[in-house]
């Protein structure tokens, strides 16, 4: 793996930042995957175009967890919640009325990271001019903030478009909820080409971030116990969502901040957050897997990385398909811009949305 630096007046000030990030890539798991590649994309598409832009996005997500490590929770709930819908093409990212961040399941993502990635976005155009998609770009993110906190290194094919609308509302609500069983979840998956493994480990990523006690309290008093929580955990649950209904819980106890497979121990030990998290490990047909990945870091660690970059391929937008955004949350104006215009046109603020 190669560590690159961004081309910035900060490089300087940012080598320390940018040394550690390296460091840490390079002594956590390279997994190599082979899944194959949607036609379109590619290992090596902006070689040519922008070499500079994983370094650059390696950078600032790097400063951005040094700051607040909860911003890589932030990025893989943004890149989860963007592909799963209608694939992944910064859909998401969208601003306005009809807005997939208004509905119920993104009301929650994390402000500070969609604002990085709009960040970056407005770096690697500075760079390289508009040639990279946000979509790409919250590809690269999600990766380097797995990485970043202790996860492995995957590369991730490039070449995706941006998104020309939003989501729809019946789109968005196929997400996976924190209340779903296993029956559900295993369904939701199959019906966008993912398998019972994809489901396990990319569940995973709950080894990091957190969640707010709406979210689980259909498993705390007064509803029933159903003798799948730990008594002790359930009653500390309990007493801190009765003191304040919109407290945040950690969804990993044993290591909160860390990319690991801790979180299958919490499965083991009944304090899984959500009961999708705990259904993983009582459920016959998930129940191997989960114990797997418990018992053995680097089969989940490979296994996540394969997941990552399947999920990463789905309903991508390729070749002349949608655009690339100069500004993440809106669509660049319907209007005709010449092929000079587009070389320069990489201000911070892109174009005006349509009407």
């Amino acid at each position: 793996m190669k560590c690159k630096m961004a081309s910035s007046s900060r490089v300087v000030a940012a080598a320390a930042v940018l040394v550690a990030f390296c460091a840490a890539a390079l002594s956590s798991a390279t997994v190599t995957v082979n899944e194959p590649i949607v036609n379109g994309l590619s290992w090596s598409f902006y070689d040519a175009s922008c070499p500079s832009v994983e370094g650059i996005v390696r950078w600032h997500v790097a400063d951005a967890l040094r700051r607040d490590i909860g911003i890589a929770a932030g990025l893989i709930r943004i890149f989860f919640h963007d592909c799963f819908p209608q694939g992944c093409d910064a859909s998401v990212l969208l601003s306005g009325s009809n807005s997939e961040q208004k509905q119920g399941p993104n009301q929650t993502l994390r402000p500070e990271a969609l604002k990085l990635i709009d960040d970056i976005r407005a770096a690697v155009h500075a760079a390289c001019g508009p040639k990279v998609s946000c979509a790409d770009i919250t590809t690269l993110a999600t990766r380097d903030a797995v990485v970043a906190s202790g996860g492995p290194f995957f590369e991730v094919p490039l070449g995706r478009r941006d998104g020309l609308s939003p989501a729809s509302s019946d789109q968005v609500f196929t997400l996976p909820g924190p209340d779903f069983d296993v029956p559900t979840l295993l369904a939701a998956f199959k019906n966008r080409s993912l398998d019972t493994a994809d489901l396990v480990a990319l569940s995973g990523a709950h080894t990091v971030g957190r969640g707010h006690c709406s979210s689980f309290t259909s498993r705390l008093p007064p509803n029933a116990d159903d003798g799948t929580m730990d008594p002790a955990f359930r009653r500390t649950l309990a007493a801190k969502c009765a003191k304040d209904a919109s407290a945040a819980q950690v969804l990993d106890v044993r290591t909160p901040n860390a990319f690991d497979n801790k979180y299958y121990f919490d499965l083991i030990a009944k304090q899984g957050l959500f009961k999708s998290d705990q259904g993983l490990i009582n459920d016959q047909t998930t129940k191997r897997a989960a114990t797997r990945f418990a018992l053995n870091q680097a089969a989940f660690f490979d296994q996540f990385a394969r997941s990552m970059v399947k999920m990463s391929q789905m309903d991508v937008l390729t070749g002349n398909a949608g655009e690339v955004r100069l500004n993440c949350a809106v669509r660049n104006a319907a209007r005709v811009v010449s092929a000079d215009q587009l070389e320069t046109a990489a201000g911070d603020e892109g174009l005006a949305a349509d009407a």
